[in-house]
C-alpha cells in the first residue's frame, strides 16, 4: 500500500499544470466561502456589540423587541415590579437612543446614546482617560474612542458638542469590548440626563438590566416576569435574539448563505472537471495498476489519497489567504467585520469535503470500469 500511494503521489504532481489548477480551484472555493462566513459572523459579533459591552446577566424587554437598538419603552412600575421579585440581586434602568451631534465645523452627524443607571452606573465601559466622577457634572457626557469616534471629530477631554441643541461635554474616553454594527459613534452618560435631552415617548426605559442572587433563580425570575406579560432573557438569550433577527428577518444572512453557496459551486465544479480530465489522461496507467494485480480497493485508496492531498493543500492556502486579506483589511478599514472562527473554519472544511467526495466519486467511477484489455489493445 506504500508503494502504491508513492505512484499515486507521483502521477498527481507528474502533470505540475493539472496538479495546480486543481489545488488553485479548492483554495479559491475556500477563500471566498471562509471570507462570506467570515464577514457574516463579525457582522453578526457586531450587532450584539451593546449586549456584551453592557454586560448584565439578565436583561427585560417588552415581548416584541427583536434587537437591542429597537426598544419598545417599558413604564416605571416594571422596575419596582421586578426589584421585588425573590432573588434579583440588582435591578437597573438602561436607555437606549440616538441623538444629532452638531460638530465645530458645523456638519451634523447621529450618535447613539446610551443612559445608565445615575446611582451605580451599571454597564459603563471601561475608563481609559478622564474622571468618570466627573459624569455626574452638568452636561457630562463619555466618549467611546473606536473606529467611530473620528466622525464626530474626536473629540478630547472638555470638548463641547451639541446634541438636539443641548449642550454636551466631553469628562473621559472610554474602549469598549465592541465596535457597533452600523457605524454610528456611541456616547454614556447618566440616565436622567438621557431622558431629559432627548426626545421621548411615553416611558423612558429602554431595559432593565438583572444581576440575579444566582444562577438557580434565573428560571423563577424569568417566570414572575412573564406573569407581567415582559419577558427576562440572559446574555445568551438575548444575543441569539439579536442574531436570530439579523439571520432570519432581514435579506443579510440570506444574501451571505448565497454568496457561500455559489463559493462551493465553483470549487465543486473546477476541482471535479479537473480531476475528471486529470483521471482520463491517466487511465492507462490505472489500466495497468489493474493489469499487474492492484486490486479495487487499492484503486480506490489511490484515488481516494489524491483527492485528500489536492483538497486540504487548497483547504489550507485558502484559510491563509483569507485570514492575510481579513487582517489587513481590518489594519486599513474603518469597521470592517469580519472575523475568523472556528465554526467558519468548520464549515469550510466540510464543504471541502463534500468536493473532495465529489470528485473522488467521478474519479473512481471511471477508473472502476476500466478493463486492462481495453488499455492494452488501445
Amino acid at each position: 500500500m506504500k508503494g502504491l500511494l508513492k505512484i499515486a503521489l507521483k502521477l498527481l504532481t507528474n502533470d505540475r499544470g493539472k496538479f495546480f489548477t486543481l489545488v488553485l480551484g479548492i483554495t479559491f472555493a475556500v477563500f471566498l466561502m471562509n471570507q462570506m462566513t467570515s464577514m457574516f459572523a463579525g457582522i453578526i459579533r457586531k450587532s450584539t456589540s451593546n449586549v456584551i459591552n453592557i454586560n448584565a446577566k439578565m436583561w427585560v424587554m417588552d415581548p416584541s423587541v427583536e434587537n437591542d437598538m429597537n426598544s419598545i419603552p417599558m413604564p416605571n412600575y416594571v422596575l419596582d415590579y421586578v426589584r421585588s421579585i425573590k432573588g434579583v440581586a440588582m435591578a437597573v434602568p438602561i436607555y437606549f437612543g440616538s441623538g444629532l451631534a452638531k460638530l465645530a465645523n458645523g456638519k451634523y452627524q447621529s450618535v447613539s446614546i446610551i443612559g445608565l443607571d445615575d446611582t451605580i452606573l451599571f454597564g459603563r465601559p471601561p475608563i481609559i482617560k478622564g474622571n468618570l466622577n466627573k459624569i455626574y457634572n452638568s452636561d457630562a457626557f463619555i466618549g467611546v474612542k473606536d473606529s467611530d469616534y473620528k466622525k464626530i471629530g474626536s473629540p478630547g477631554i472638555g470638548s463641547i458638542l451639541s446634541i438636539n441643541d443641548h449642550r454636551a461635554i466631553i469628562v473621559a474616553l472610554a474602549n469598549t469590548t465592541s465596535g457597533g454594527l452600523f457605524g454610528i459613534p456611541t456616547l454614556y452618560t447618566t440616565y436622567t440626563r438621557a431622558t431629559r435631552d432627548l426626545p421621548q415617548t411615553r416611558y423612558s426605559i429602554s431595559y432593565i438590566l438583572i444581576n440575579p442572587k444566582s444562577s438557580k433563580d434565573i428560571p423563577y425570575i424569568q417566570k414572575q416576569v412573564k406573569k407581567l406579560s415582559y419577558k427576562a432573557l440572559t446574555q445568551k438569550q438575548f444575543q441569539k435574539t439579536i442574531e436570530n433577527f439579523y439571520e432570519y428577518k432581514t435579506g443579510m444572512g440570506i444574501s451571505i448563505m448565497m454568496m457561500t453557496l455559489i463559493s462551493f459551486i465553483v470549487g465543486l465544479s473546477i476541482a471535479g472537471q479537473t480531476f475528471y480530465a486529470f483521471v482520463l489522461e491517466n487511465l492507462e496507467k490505472f489500466g495497468a495498476l489493474k493489469a499487474i494485480g492492484a486490486k479495487k480497493y487499492e484503486l480506490v485508496s489511490i484515488i481516494l489519497f489524491q483527492v485528500s492531498v489536492t483538497s486540504f493543500i487548497g483547504y489550507g492556502f485558502g484559510i491563509m489567504i483569507s485570514s492575510l486579506v481579513i487582517a489587513i483589511s481590518k489594519a486599513n478599514i474603518q469597521n470592517y467585520a469580519a472575523v475568523v472562527t472556528y465554526k467558519n473554519m468548520l464549515i469550510a472544511f466540510l464543504m471541502v469535503l463534500a468536493i473532495a467526495g465529489f470528485s473522488s466519486y467521478i474519479g473512481i467511477r471511471k477508473v472502476l470500469k476500466i478493463e486492462p484489455f481495453d488499455v492494452f489493445r488501445g
